[in-house]
């Protein structure tokens, strides 16, 4: 980040090469369609085009681009409120089923991803932000807090209430100890 910041475009496409996919993954679960995804993707490595020359030398550079992409999907929820639509809530994909397992099992596991892709949806977006960065990007509270622009009390805070939502919503998966 500190080559590209001086003006080196190699440097971009390392970055880009190195963060594109997961910040893409990100907004992949928000978003209903690959297109979405993409420009939501663009619309974020533009933010950090124009922003490269505030960021400061030292600081981690993923945390500082997921806080980017947080609020390039909260304007991109914003929006689809506004005309109405409503807001993505992640795509039905197909569960990955191991090899052997019956089609009963494969049924069953499609019916528990689509009842947890549902329960995060449902979440609250501040929650669902918070979680999704701690669990699918493996993000520090820390790293979290200083993204999102609040304290790490407030995001373990948001954290502990959106898995206390899961499991109250999730009771009966969490009891059959199902993954």
């Amino acid at each position: 980040m500190a080559a590209y910041a001086r003006g080196d475009e190699g440097a971009f496409q390392r970055l880009f090469a190195r963060l594109a996919p997961s910040v893409h993954g990100y907004f992949r679960r928000a978003v209903k369609s690959e297109a979405a995804a993409d420009d939501l993707l663009q619309t974020t490595f533009l933010k950090l085009h124009r922003a490269r020359l505030r960021w400061r030398t030292g600081e981690p550079v993923r945390p500082w681009l997921f806080g980017i992409a947080a609020r390039v999907r909260a304007d991109h929820l914003r929006q689809q409120i506004t005309r109405g639509l409503a807001p993505g809530a992640p795509e039905d994909q197909p569960e990955q089923v191991e090899p052997g397992d019956g089609p009963e099992d494969a049924a069953a596991g499609s019916q528990r991803a689509a009842r947890v892709r549902t329960a995060l949806a449902a979440l609250p977006e501040s929650q669902r932000t918070v979680l999704e960065l701690h669990r699918y990007h493996g993000l520090s509270f820390a790293e979290i807090a200083a993204a999102l622009h609040t304290t790490e009390g407030g995001v373990k805070l948001r954290a502990f209430r959106a898995y206390g939502a899961l499991r109250a919503t999730l009771a009966d998966l969490v009891e059959e100890g199902a993954p």
